[in-house]
């Protein structure tokens, strides 16, 4: 039986062979042998093991797996907002957009799909709808498209910035300001494939901040984004000094995290501004902490050094 996917981001560039080696976790020779085969192939050029993976590029597998086990739900996942071209959840932490090699859990657009959501089949293949992803480790509002109509006008309203995304974060230290804006180029680090940092040969991205709380050892900062580049937040703090309270990743002492029983990087996506891709009215929606960001808010608060 034959499986079609869409190459992933993340091995773009990548010689065939390595970047189906990645996918299906075998050797790189076992993936040379079924590229010579034609056991796998590309749907619209020759697929070759030296040359590279481009974006855009359908693989078909023509290979026999064990069946999988069901894609787990996400029960929790509120729905905040819903009508026939739009629905806005409030994502989980632990909850990837959409699926993507070597993901396992739930998934905001599976779920969707098994709670019977009818989602437009616009998009990339198995992103069908998505518009604007998070992170599986950032909680917080996303919205999916249910109609064309919805996919083609939020498509070009998040890429050209017209979006309003708020942000909420803990970040390490005393934030210097009350407000500022920091805006320095965003691409991949040569250390990982999977972090990023700020580099005058990556993509321009811009972060607007406002102190809403200060606690000596952590500030709590109101985020808007200009730009939506991978971990931009992230990136930016940690590139002044004041990594998100509990983004190991990026910087952060695992130790003030433990103290406030944190287990992932304090960012949560608080409110989306935007126009109604059908009726055009100015549209806002809303978010609450969920439990463990505010239960480490309010270990933060209770520290006898806290100001």
């Amino acid at each position: 039986m034959s499986k079609i996917i869409p190459a992933p981001d993340a091995l773009i560039g990548k010689r065939m062979d390595v970047a189906l080696a990645k996918m299906l976790g075998i050797s790189r020779a076992k993936a040379g042998e079924l590229i010579d085969s034609q056991q796998v192939r590309l749907l619209d050029r020759p697929m070759v093991k030296s040359k590279s993976l481009h974006t855009g590029d359908l693989i078909e597998l023509d290979l026999e797996h064990p069946s999988q086990p069901p894609e787990p739900i996400a029960d929790d996942m509120a729905v905040v907002y819903e009508d026939e071209d739009i629905v806005v959840v409030d994502k989980p932490v632990g909850v990837a957009a959409h699926a993507s090699v070597g993901w396992t859990g739930p998934t905001v657009l599976g779920s969707l799909l098994n709670r019977g959501v009818h989602i437009t089949s616009y998009g990339a293949a198995g992103r069908q709808g998505i518009v604007s992803r998070l992170d599986v480790g950032t909680s917080g509002l996303m919205l999916v498209c249910k109609s064309e109509l919805a996919y083609k006008e939020m498509r070009r309203q998040f890429s050209e910035h017209e979006v309003v995304k708020t942000y909420h974060a803990l970040v390490q230290g005393n934030l210097n300001e009350d407000k500022a804006t920091i805006e320095a180029p965003i691409g991949r680090a040569k250390v990982s494939d999977f972090r990023f940092t700020v580099t005058p040969s990556g993509k321009a991205a811009i972060t607007h901040w406002d102190v809403l709380e200060r606690f000596g050892v952590a500030t709590l900062a109101s985020i808007n984004l200009e730009t939506g580049r991978t971990h931009q937040i992230r990136v930016h703090f940690s590139s002044i000094g004041h990594p998100l309270v509990g983004d190991h990743m990026y910087g952060a002492n695992p130790r003030l995290a433990e103290e406030l029983e944190l287990d992932r990087q304090w960012l949560h996506a608080m409110r989306l501004e935007f126009r109604h891709p059908r009726t055009h009215l100015w549209t806002r929606v809303d978010s609450t902490y969920p439990r463990d960001l505010q239960h480490a808010l309010d270990m933060v608060r209770m520290r006898p050094d806290s100001r």
